[in-house]
């Protein structure tokens, strides 16, 4: 497998151990994100503090207008809507090649998916949840890219998808011509077909089509495409296919007991009572055995770095 991994670029919410930005005044060190540090290049931002407010400040909170949630600070009555949209659309158009974001959960700027709305700012209950007004720049600007909280990113197999599309993002984007994107395209076959075969073969019909083309133009819609097939996790069935199809190249140099064996594990995963890397493992040993040099290359079973393999199962 390939020792050196290319480092991707990762906005990261700045109070998630970079920088006590927080209202409160504090930092908030997270796992995953310090785990991330030797692996990753990261843009620490804190939207709050970039359109003024002090550290430590009263609270802001979103509420609900006729056009959207607006933030306002309770406190002066300040509306900051407009600010915080300024600043957000000047540092995104301004941010360069990024693979992904890391932002913080429940916040009234950061939150992908649970900032809280009111239904006034100076009381009344939470009416609803949704995206911060920064997050849903960042969805606007970067519809396809990786975005976690770092709340989700506690969960193993939430965190193994993140992680294995930001490297995978960062891997493709140094592909430099088409023989390099052929490789890379058969490096992630095997994983591809376990997120989504569909759009695995069409980025195969892409490339079989490609001789001719601008070679910026072809790397563009194959990144493009390579986004929309990982969007999700992936499902447990496309996933059992792939791992079977890896299967078939060993049938020949298998006894029925390893077969039968195998196909055990591929049941307990499938039931969900097994992890994948207990097929996964199995699989790897055989291609280190047979010397299979193809399935040695498969992305499938180092989608990032080793180091980080630990973090799945906490």
């Amino acid at each position: 497998m390939e020792p050196v991994w290319p480092k991707p670029r990762v906005v990261v919410s700045a109070c998630l151990g970079f920088a006590a930005v927080r209202y409160s005044g504090e930092c908030i060190p997270d796992r995953a994100v310090t785990a991330l540090r030797e692996f990753v290049e990261f843009v620490p931002v804190c939207p709050e503090v970039e359109i003024g407010l002090g550290v430590p400040r009263p609270v802001v909170r979103l509420v609900r207008g006729e056009e959207g949630p607006r933030m306002v600070q309770p406190k002066t009555g300040e509306d900051l809507t407009e600010r915080m949209r300024a600043f957000s659309g000047r540092f995104l158009s301004g941010l360069g090649p990024v693979e992904g974001f890391i932002l913080k959960n429940r916040s009234p700027n950061c939150a992908l998916k649970d900032a809280e709305v009111y239904a006034r700012a100076d009381e009344g209950g939470v009416v609803e949840r949704g995206p911060g007004l920064f997050a849903r720049a960042v969805e606007e600007a970067f519809p396809l890219l990786p975005k976690e909280d770092e709340g989700r990113l506690t969960n193993a197999r939430i965190r193994a998808h993140f992680l294995t599309r930001i490297f995978a993002l960062a891997r493709l984007r140094r592909v430099e011509d088409l023989p390099g994107l052929m490789a890379f395209h058969a490096r992630y076959k095997l994983l591809l077909l376990a997120y989504h075969p569909g759009e695995a073969r069409a980025l195969g019909r892409l490339l079989a089509e490609a001789k001719g083309r601008p070679f910026p133009e072809v790397r563009r819609a194959y990144e493009e495409g390579f986004l929309r097939a990982t969007r999700l996790p992936f499902r447990l069935g496309a996933m059992t296919d792939a791992l079977l199809h890896a299967f078939g190249y060993f049938k020949r140099a298998l006894s029925p007991k390893e077969k039968a064996h195998f196909l055990d594990l591929i049941r307990g995963f499938r039931e969900e009572r097994l992890p994948l890397e207990a097929p996964l493992a199995l699989l790897w040993s055989w291609a280190l055995r047979v010397e299979e040099g193809y399935l040695e290359a498969q992305a499938l079973f180092e989608p990032f770095p080793w180091a980080l393999m630990d973090l799945r199962s906490s």
